[in-house]
């Protein structure tokens, strides 16, 4: 078996994987041709990844011109216990106001404290206004975990 295959995260492995990860960062192409990268908070839904961000941000607007983005999830700190995610995938923007404050909410819950307070539902059906929900569908999906390699290199 090759290094890189030994070292794939399984499907069952990915997933634990994301849902584990806080952070993802997002690729767009740019209009000038480099690549614009950002962080965001995500949820995993089915094989979609899902984000919400500002309407009118720039990510926003690469995604209208060129709905494919690059996704990459990391995690770890030495060599050793590397492991990540680079996720090429179509991205459909969602912009109705139900479905964009059900995904805030849903991120709120999973990344604030007092996500499911009732006073913070009313702070994101505001801001829900003013953003989108992202859906990224992936196309292909490559992965590596180097604590399979067991300390050799």
């Amino acid at each position: 078996m090759n290094r890189r295959a030994q070292i794939a995260l399984s499907a069952a492995e990915l997933s634990a994987f994301l849902e584990d990860q806080r952070v993802l960062i997002v690729a767009t192409n740019g209009a000038t041709g480099w690549p614009h990268l950002m962080p965001l908070w995500f949820l995993i839904r089915g094989e979609d990844v899902w984000a919400w961000t500002f309407a009118r941000s720039q990510k926003v607007r690469n995604l209208e011109r060129d709905p494919r983005a690059t996704l990459q999830v990391e995690g770890g700190q030495e060599y050793h216990e590397l492991r990540g995610a680079m996720i090429e995938a179509d991205v459909e923007i969602h912009r109705e106001l139900e479905p964009v404050t059900e995904l805030g909410i849903a991120l709120f819950e999973r990344y604030a404290d007092a996500g499911a307070a009732p006073e913070m539902r009313e702070v994101v059906r505001r801001q829900a206004a003013k953003r989108v929900a992202l859906q990224f569908r992936p196309r292909r999906v490559a992965s590596f975990d180097h604590r399979k390699l067991g300390g050799g290199y």
